[in-house]
């Protein structure tokens, strides 16, 4: 029986992102990473220790579509390139290099959650799940053709932390999954099916950097939705923060308070302590602090804006 060659792959990855997807390629013998490329301005060194430790080339280059990258690139003569948080667009010559052309894995459920801090984002809009997405690379931002997409529920009991475990180790399994199809169908002739995002829906959405300012509570929303935004910002994120006495005030944990009466009030308003837990009027109802820091002191009455 003949043997096929592994495929070659030229993989551009950094974080622990990364790292989990580069040991399960790396261990499976129908892949030979030829080079790993990283990050220009903040390159893992776990991940270039754990490449040269395998004998595997490491290239840190500040312009992917450069002559001179894309010269030396093809003197590997890789069959596919993958990209894995990895933090530069991709232009036509480098994308017309190897012949099965880039794969790239998305924590986001496309052509809806393209962008930045997507994971943040499906909680702000209150999702009931978040998508894994891998698909093929072209000159936009994650509008290729599906490869292949796996979703995962969201509860209430997750939050940004949970969420970003969660998908730190399933994009690699989901990566690792689409290899081995387009391994096993493209390596042998075949048509890897695909499916064009504008299919599924002609726009899409596209979720912006969140910058500093955007963690700012506004108290005059619903307690869903600021129970929402809680938790999208919640540590290993920067928390959500409100102001108190001048003074940062931070929130890391929210609950919503079963059966809460709706009436008007001031919102943000402290109504209520208990047991080191706040209760908070917002705009429709109230809301439980869980988890909060502020240096100072807290009294019922006083106003978080």
């Amino acid at each position: 029986m003949k043997t096929l060659k592994p495929v070659k792959i030229g993989y551009f990855a950094d974080g622990i992102w990364g790292r989990n997807a580069f040991k399960l390629i790396h261990q499976d013998e129908s892949f030979s990473i030829k080079f790993l490329c990283l990050r220009f301005k903040t390159p893992d060194s776990t991940l270039k220790q754990l490449a040269e430790s395998s004998g595997i080339d490491v290239i840190i280059e500040d312009n992917v579509n450069c002559p001179h990258f894309i010269k030396k690139v093809k003197q590997y003569e890789c069959d596919i390139f993958v990209s894995m948080s990895f933090d530069q667009i991709f232009k036509k010559d480098i994308i017309d290099i190897p012949r099965m052309g880039i794969i790239n894995c998305h924590a986001g459920k496309l052509p809806f959650y393209r962008g930045k801090t997507v994971l943040s984002w499906a909680l702000i809009n209150d999702e009931k799940e978040f998508g894994i997405t891998v698909h093929q690379v072209d000159e936009g931002i994650d509008t290729g053709d599906i490869i292949l997409q796996k979703t995962y529920p969201i509860s209430d009991a997750d939050d940004y932390g949970t969420l970003l475990s969660l998908a730190q180790i399933e994009c690699a399994k989901v990566l690792h999954e689409a290899l081995c199809m387009i391994c096993q169908i493209g390596g042998g002739g075949g048509i890897v099916p695909q499916t064009n995002q504008k299919s599924i829906h002609s726009v899409g959405m596209y979720c912006g950097t969140r910058k500093e300012g955007d963690e700012i509570i506004n108290w005059n929303s619903s307690s869903r939705e600021l129970f929402c935004f809680v938790r999208a910002l919640a540590k290993p994120a920067v928390m959500a923060k409100s102001f108190l006495n001048g003074k940062d005030f931070l929130i890391n944990k929210a609950s919503m308070v079963t059966n809460a009466p709706i009436y008007k009030g001031i919102p943000g308003q402290i109504l209520y302590k208990d047991d080191g837990k706040l209760i908070v009027k917002t705009k429709d109802s109230i809301l439980r602090l869980e988890e909060y820091f502020h240096d100072g002191i807290v009294k019922i009455g006083d106003r978080l804006n």
